[in-house]
């Protein structure tokens, strides 16, 4: 810990400095207060780098994606101004000495539970890292702190900053490598393409290192050349290496990526008793003294021609600086630990001298001295340059599956004539369309999650395709079950993929928020335009003809995948497919699903009905269990923890139950009570659609990044509720500008302004690896939502019907719709009231 120089500021952001922690390549490291008394690590990148738009473009993306790494053996993003004149990002501050200040000056090598122990913690750390789409590119002893609880890792994700230093950008540095050489991957010693699996060759270096003192492939003395050939082509000496650890650290050194372990398998090996102490109660006991001073630190008052950074005496009291003992005031049996670390920064390995390494290396036998290529990761926070392109292939393809549903029920009467139809043909065509669709969900967003949202949505749209053709040709009902089916899973590929691709294709905050906006309006106004388009359809073509027209939508859409989305976006690398997780949550939606379905007809005290609903339930909750404790969960249970995140669910199951009867009415209304057609109808409905794209893209979107997301909602869900007021108060006799457009407006522009911060809040913060399974969590909330609705209004309506006579029918269908909207009015508030409970941003930025 060094005192702050004349030049260094008082503050940065809102943490006023109160000492230097370390100079590295890429800037100075403060350590530094909040105003509540948190204190933290303060990076400040180099004023030349600063200058440099290449260098400030991939800071942006590497803290972004940074702020997304969870788990407990990180170091945390906890703030950061990339666009500042000086771009600087807060870490957590680790109270601890790094372990090559450990081993090298302090206790010495390791015993060999406090390695195993060293394996299962980093190894967390690196799993944590990897699904936020990082890899950490430079892990090694200095950036592993020790504390009296476990390590900590820092530094992961900002090495990827200095690649763009490589070139002309900034000026050449001709052999610049990114990492510290005597613990780098033979891939990057070579300049090949980085995976995670070079994370956990530096993992079995680190162990090599922490059991026996000495790097693994000797000491540096030979020169830089010399060192790097002998990490490229020799074998590990694994000579000290405890016995049981000798396998597992010879698995993670093997020269083949593709045969290391992943984070997660080494995790599993070395699981171990956390409440254990993991170091020597000597060395926790000295960790424990030197914690305490560093926390209670205070810098030195400025002395003459120095210009410490000042105390605030209302925040910290005038005290006499801490001082570290020396080595001499130590106790004997405590073993001599250095000073605290110097938190450099990752620095290039030829960005300053290196002790003994000599001038870079000239060229070696298979050993190319290149910048690494970019990582086989994604990169989650980098715009891609047809992001937006890409946004309009989602739309497309999410139209598509609202198109479909709404298609459908405008060509029924057509079906019925030409198939020779019946009321009990019709229910298992519904019935099965919406278990395959809620059944498919959780299993969709985890092949999204390990095969990428960009391949999921080109197979469901190829699958979507093949449905619409076999529907419109279907001569039989039989087959057009299948077609049914088909169309409910293959369109629950392409809902929870689009969902994804725009969760990962747009970070910036002002650019996400008009992301969610345009994809929130798609949602909201496909059945709106649905009519429209299937009603005009219905009125130039057949029902056949109405089916068919899906087929070269879904072509369009396939080819505007394959040419304008990002190659890669998104896949767990190394992870397992969760085969009892998919079973029990999906068997446990379905169940769910069908026995709500089936209380209307059999009757809410029917014992299948009762059966499906608590087996469904109790499904469901022992797949949230099973979560909790795989290695390779489906939906990792951060995602349910936050409880910005969770509120935003349950305010989209009590949101999907409020609004849908909405259009049902409605375009009952208009064609039954109105006598519009369905062109007509869907045009007169234009309105709600004009409405939402308005709140969703011009209020919510433009508010979201710098409102609390809270407010919008809950102001959204009560605008929607009022509408749905007025929309209550429909006549037989009405008219459309009285008696529709004013609800019909606020219904549109309230549902707007709150389904944007919902769709940006349940995504945000969630790594690019886990988007998939979050919007299907997202999407089976609506999904739910909307049956329980269907099951209120259905049940309305056939308890009204009964009592009516056949001439009354149309006066109590509608009397039945408008009691309905009423239930679903008052359904919009608890979830206002959950969202205010539970939403505690400030704004769409802290969710992460």
């Amino acid at each position: 810990m060094d005192d702050l120089l004349a030049e260094d500021p008082a503050s940065i952001g809102p943490y006023r400095l109160i000492g230097r922690l370390g100079e590295g390549g890429m800037g100075l490291v403060y350590l530094g207060r909040s105003e509540g008394g948190r204190t933290v690590a303060v990076k400040v990148v180099q004023a030349e780098y600063a200058g440099n738009p290449e260098f400030r473009r991939r800071f942006a993306r590497e803290v972004a994606a940074a702020r997304r790494v969870g788990g407990s053996w990180t170091a945390a993003v906890l703030d950061a101004d990339t666009e500042a004149a000086v771009p600087w990002v807060a870490t957590q501050y680790v109270p601890g000495p790094d372990l090559h200040s450990v081993v090298a000056e302090g206790f010495g090598p390791l015993p060999e539970h406090s390695v195993h122990t060293l394996a299962n913690r980093l190894a967390l750390a690196l799993q944590a890292v990897h699904e936020a789409g990082l890899i950490h590119r430079d892990l090694k002893p200095s950036n592993v702190l020790v504390t009296v609880d476990g390590p900590r890792v820092i530094d992961f994700g900002i090495a990827r900053a200095m690649d763009s230093l490589a070139g002309d950008s900034l000026h050449t540095r001709t052999g610049m490598l990114i990492g510290s050489p005597g613990f780098m991957s033979p891939e990057q010693v070579r300049g090949l393409e980085l995976t995670p699996a070079s994370d956990v060759f530096c993992l079995g270096a680190v162990l090599v290192y922490a059991a026996t003192g000495r790097l693994l492939f000797g000491a540096r003395d030979t020169g830089l050349s010399a060192h790097l050939f002998r990490i490229a082509e020799d074998e590990a000496d694994l000579t000290g290496v405890p016995e049981s650890l000798v396998e597992l650290v010879g698995a993670c050194l093997h020269k083949d990526p593709a045969k290391r372990p992943t984070p997660e398998e080494v995790a599993a090996r070395t699981a171990t008793d956390q409440a254990a102490e993991w170091l020597p109660g000597a060395v926790l006991a000295q960790l424990g003294r030197h914690a305490g001073r560093l926390l209670d630190y205070a810098p030195a008052a400025a002395a003459s021609g120095s210009a410490a950074a000042p105390v605030d005496p209302r925040i910290h009291p005038a005290e006499p600086p801490a001082q570290l003992p020396s080595q001499a005031q130590q106790s004997p049996q405590a073993p001599l630990l250095p000073p605290p670390p110097g938190y450099a920064p990752t620095v290039p390995a030829h960005a300053s001298p290196l002790q003994g390494f000599g001038p870079p290396p000239g060229p070696l036998p298979g050993v190319r001295s290149v910048p690494p290529s970019p990582p086989v990761l994604p990169d989650p926070a980098a715009p891609h340059p047809r992001r937006w392109w890409g946004l309009a292939v989602v739309v497309l393809a999410q139209l598509l599956v609202l198109l479909e549903a709404t298609t459908f029920n405008l060509v029924v009467p057509g079906l019925q004539t030409d198939l020779h139809l019946d009321s009990d043909d019709l229910s298992p065509l519904y019935r099965t369309h919406v278990l395959a669709f809620g059944g498919m969900l959780l299993l969709g967003g985890h092949i999204a999650d390990l095969l990428g949202p960009k391949r999921t949505l080109i197979t469901g749209l190829v699958g979507s395709a093949a449905a619409y053709g076999l529907a419109g040709s279907a001569g039989h009902v039989d087959l057009l079950l299948w077609a049914r089916l088909a169309q409910g899973l293959f369109g629950a590929l392409l809902t929870v993929s689009a969902l994804a691709l725009v969760a990962n294709s747009f970070t910036d905050p002002k650019e996400r928020s008009r992301a969610f906006g345009i994809y929130a309006s798609t949602v909201g106004s496909g059945t709106a335009l649905g009519l429209l388009t299937g009603g005009w359809l219905l009125e130039a073509l057949d029902w056949r003809w109405s089916l068919y027209a899906g087929v070269p939508l879904a072509v369009v859409a396939v080819i505007g995948a394959v040419t304008l989305l990002p190659a890669r976006t998104g896949g767990r690398t190394g992870a397992r497919f969760d085969v009892l997780g998919v079973l029990l949550g999906t068997g446990g939606l379905t169940a769910l699903v069908y026995g709500l379905h089936e209380g209307q007809p059999r009757g809410w005290t029917d014992f299948l009905t009762l059966a499906l609903i608590i087996g469904g339930v109790l499904l469901f909750a022992a797949f949230l269990w099973w979560q909790t404790i795989t290695s390779s969960p489906l939906l990792p249970p951060y995602v349910l923890r936050d409880r910005n995140r969770l509120g935003s669910f349950l305010a989209m199951v009590l949101a999907g139950m409020g609004t849908l009867a909405v259009l049902p009415l409605l375009s009952h209304y208009l064609e039954r009570v109105l006598g519009y057609p369905p062109f007509r109808a869907g045009t007169a409905l234009l309105p709600l659609v004009l409405a939402l794209v308005i709140g969703a893209t011009q209020v919510s979107a433009r508010l979201l990044h710098r409102t609390a997301p809270r407010i919008l909602i809950t102001a959204g869900l009560a605008v929607t509720a009022l509408g749905l007021v007025l929309l209550a108060g429909l006549e037989p006799h009405g008219t459309y500008l009285t008696q529709v457009l004013p609800g019909l407006l606020l219904v549109g522009f309230g549902t707007g302004v709150a389904s944007t911060p919902i769709y940006a809040i349940a995504t945000g913060g969630v790594a690019p690896q886990h988007s998939g399974a979050t919007s299907a969590t997202l999407v089976s909330a609506d999904h739910m939502g909307a049956v329980i609705g269907t099951v209120v209004l259905g049940s309305i309506v056939s308890a009204q019907l009964r009592e009516a006579l056949p001439t009354d029918f149309g006066v109590v269908l509608l009397d039945a719709y408008t009691h309905t909207l009423w239930w679903a009015a008052g359904a919009l508030l608890p979830a206002g009231l959950i969202v205010g409970l539970t939403v505690t941003a400030k704004s769409s930025a802290e969710v992460r």
